[in-house]
């Protein structure tokens, strides 16, 4: 299954006017990099992937809408799949997307 790439578009746009913003293929979707750290993306199932600290992770997965990526059925801490009805709007999405920019954007950038 193919990701939504209308959502990419929506999601990009949040996104792209970091100076260390990139893209690239992943979990059968897309993901968006800031400084090389995973900040969002689109998963093939049409949520949205976020990625968020550790201490923030229990709350926002607990939010309307929230969820986590899980790994043999335990929550990866920092991993956030967001249902539809969380990003359906522009707002929705900037919240989510602001969520992943302010983590991955904390982070020093990845030596290449």
């Amino acid at each position: 299954m193919a990701y939504d790439e209308a959502l990419a578009d929506r999601l990009r746009d949040h996104l792209d006017d970091h100076p260390l913003f990139t893209e690239k293929k992943m979990f059968g979707g897309i993901g968006f990099m800031i400084g090389g750290h995973m900040a969002a993306g689109v998963h093939n199932d049409g949520r949205l992937m976020v990625r968020c600290s550790k201490a923030d992770f229990d709350g926002l997965r607990a939010e309307p809408h929230g969820g986590c990526m899980e790994r043999g059925g335990k929550p990866m801490s920092g991993w956030l799949l967001i249902d539809p009805g969380g990003f359906a709007d522009d707002e929705g999405l900037a919240k989510w997307a602001n969520v992943g920019r302010d983590y991955a954007g904390g982070l020093p950038p990845k030596k290449k």
